[in-house]
């Protein structure tokens, strides 16, 4: 018997150890040459990791959830033609342990897959695709039956979606689950259910954890008035909407950010508290807090200071939908300054947003709605929004913090200032 041991590979940048996020195989499954093995997680990538031959899976060399060490067996294949007879299920051989760099949330990084003939999975088959790439059909409402597989062992890959909307296939919603759903047992009074947290979902954790630990928040909450904002909007979109695309609320925020980090650049800094050094930027990168399917990400808007209303907008959808489908690249997932984080609709009357560590300061932005206030003497219906943003209070003081958040109000409840330098 030939068996060929594959160990966890160098991934470059100076990576000593990653975590195994998930397995696409098991003991006695047969493998092709670059089918997809198992999926694992540096400081900011999800890599997936293909085999480089052929042959029968003899064992896994780590659980999920597990940290292994660059140079460690990852897994142990039979062979060419000795593959034959299925193996029995191996017990993982344990993996040198170590806690992950807390580090920001990162996109998936997919090799490229060689080209064969396409193949197209049939009814009775679920068409084999990774999170991103059902991610990104789920987006543009294509079902993964109707999409061509170049990928190796039948996978769709991105560019077999983007192929697809080229040539004008068909997209709608996958089929919806049965109405009824099929009868089971009646779950007992103490039923648990137990989730292992890995993956990107851990480095969320760790993240967070590591923010709320070290950071004494001081969350200081503002109503504004954005009736006229919301006015001038609509009025630039009617007229400008088809030539320099949807002008975005957020990207009014973000102008306003830009003019209100010019009067406090405290909050505009990056804050290493085991040096103790603070360090202002004049460059503004917005970090865009963004939820994915996978967890929480936040692509960075660069020199938003250089960019116009319309390129800031443009630009925001880019990044999260390049998040949202796992194209995002290291680069667009560090260095941001400042973070911007909304719920949308589900935004709510306030929030206690985390700050992006190293960061010292976030802007959060609640749901708007109409409200009666009192304008000269008479109670008028106007459409309200709460900004509840966080600060460092290690290095941003209480008075310098509401000072910002007034500027911001400032900004938005007179939107021509927005277009003053």
């Amino acid at each position: 018997m030939t068996v060929h041991v594959i160990r966890m590979p160098d991934l470059g940048e100076g990576i000593a150890e990653v975590e195994l996020v998930a397995w696409h195989v098991k003991p006695g499954d047969a493998v092709t040459e670059d089918q997809v093995l198992a999926d694992v997680m540096t400081d900011k990538a999800t890599v997936e990791i293909p085999s480089p031959v052929a042959g029968r899976v003899l064992a896994l060399g780590g659980e999920v959830g597990q940290t292994m060490a660059v140079g460690t067996e990852l897994i142990r294949i039979e062979l060419g033609a000795e593959a034959h007879a299925p193996v029995a299920a191996a017990t993982p051989t344990a993996a040198i342990s170590a806690a992950a760099a807390a580090a920001a949330p990162a996109a998936v990084a997919t090799p490229t897959a060689p080209r064969i003939e396409p193949a197209r999975p049939t009814a009775a088959q679920r068409p084999i695709a990774s999170p991103a790439v059902r991610a990104r059909a789920w987006e543009l409402g294509i079902d993964l039956n109707d999409v061509a597989a170049t990928g190796t062992a039948g996978r769709i890959v991105q560019a077999d979606l983007e192929a697809h909307v080229a040539r004008g296939g068909p997209r709608r919603p996958p089929s919806p689950a049965p109405a009824v759903p099929a009868p089971r047992a009646a779950p007992t009074a103490d039923a648990t259910h137990t989730v292992k947290i890995v993956g990107l979902r851990r480095k969320i954790a760790q993240k967070m954890q590591d923010a709320k630990r070290r950071i004494p928040h001081f969350t200081y909450v503002e109503e504004i008035d954005v009736s006229e904002l919301e006015a001038l909007r609509a009025r630039l979109n009617l007229q400008w909407d088809a030539q320099r695309g949807h002008l975005t609320l957020l990207a009014l925020l973000i102008r306003a950010i830009v003019l209100a980090v010019r009067e406090f650049p405290q909050v505009n800094a990056r804050f290493d508290d085991e040096a103790g050094l603070l360090t202002l930027h004049d460059a503004v990168h917005v970090g865009i807090a963004t939820q994915t399917e996978a967890g929480l990400m936040v692509p960075v808007l660069r020199h938003a200071q250089a960019q116009d209303l319309w390129a800031s907008a443009a630009e925001v959808v880019r990044l999260s939908e390049a998040a949202r489908s796992g194209k995002a690249v290291r680069e667009e997932l560090t260095g941001s300054t400042i973070t911007l984080t909304s719920l949308g609709r589900l935004g709510g009357i306030v929030s206690t947003p985390v700050i992006n560590h190293p960061e010292v300061a976030i802007v959060g932005v609640n749901r708007i709605a109409m409200r009666p206030v009192i304008r000269d003497g008479a109670i008028v219906a106007r459409q309200m929004m709460n900004l509840s943003s966080s600060f460092d209070h290690r290095v941003v003081d209480g008075a310098v913090a509401a000072a910002f958040v007034q500027s911001l109000r400032d900004h938005l409840e007179h939107p021509a200032t927005l277009f003053i330098e």
